[in-house]
């Protein structure tokens, strides 16, 4: 008999517990993701985020409640915790934001770049990127990227895509996308003149693609939807991450589970020159509540 368990895929980025919400249909014989959820970030000040959140993204908070549960501790290794934990919406998709009572975890490394193996983001569509970069500039917020990049004609998968690299107050890197009408799923080229659409995916940054789809192929049982590869001055500008003894590329597989809301690209890996992103191990080695 097959049975549903819902459970947190967990990794760290500094001051945050960045998860992906999957359902596993679990047998036996194999446990299989039926669909990703939505992401949830650990943040220092939730009042602050949620603000952030809605005045920048137009997110919309749809609950909050207090987390005391010995079975979460169990699940992320922080024992002990209590949280507050708001839900935020946008379209179909929703994230968690999670601040520990009290705080006290470390903060995301001020010098964390895209191609360390710890960063990850999220993606929110929006129907057009010169509005919501606009509008984005009216709220306080830390940039990555100089601009909104266009992806050139020359990488096909990708043509015509606009994008634009930013952190929210705690330093999560998210990002802004618009998705021609030749790209994309048709639920993002549906959008009754909204401005800001919902979450497309999430990319996580590992030091190697074909390892990383195996691992989410094989053992989560998420399908590979495809792939590109991203390079030149673009893909530079758009992740501030430069080649420096050469030309940069990401190499991307995007995997997902089902058709539902927060299908997300899961593998990216940057190669920008050897060495130059660091590794998870290079994290810092104690670990506190509120990370």
């Amino acid at each position: 008999m097959q049975r549903r368990a819902r459970i947190d895929a967990v990794g760290w980025v500094g001051r945050a517990v960045f998860a992906a919400i999957l359902w596993l249909a679990v047998c036996p014989a194999f446990a299989a993701a039926l669909e990703i959820k939505g992401f949830v970030l650990t943040v220092s000040d939730l009042d602050r985020s949620v603000r952030f959140y809605e005045k920048a993204l137009n997110f919309n908070k749809v609950s909050e409640r207090v987390l005391a549960d010995r079975d979460y501790d169990y699940l992320t290794g922080v024992y002990g915790s209590r949280l507050r934990v708001a839900t935020l919406q946008l379209g179909n998709e929703s994230i968690e934001l999670q601040e520990y009572l009290p705080p006290g975890g470390n903060p995301i490394p001020v010098d964390s770049r895209a191609n360390g193996a710890w960063f990850q983001h999220f993606a929110v569509v929006v129907s057009d990127m010169e509005r919501a970069y606009e509008h984005l500039q009216r709220i306080p917020f830390q940039a990555i990227s100089g601009a909104p990049q266009t992806i050139p004609a020359s990488n096909s998968a990708a043509a015509g895509v606009k994008a634009f690299k930013f952190k929210d107050p705690d330093g999560h890197p998210l990002e802004l996308l618009y998705l021609p009408a030749d790209k994309g799923r048709a639920k993002w080229h549906r959008h009754d003149g909204r401005l800001f659409l919902g979450v497309d995916h999430s990319a996580i940054t590992v030091t190697s693609t074909e390892k990383s789809a195996a691992f989410y192929r094989d053992l989560l049982g998420l399908s590979i939807a495809g792939g590109s590869l991203n390079s030149g001055s673009t893909q530079e500008q758009l992740d501030n991450a430069f080649g420096g003894s050469g030309p940069g590329y990401r190499s991307t597989a995007r995997a997902r589970a089902g058709a539902g809301p927060g299908v997300s690209r899961i593998c990216d890996a940057f190669r920008w020159s050897p060495g130059a992103g660091r590794l998870t191990s290079q994290r810092p080695l104690s670990h506190a509540r509120g990370d």
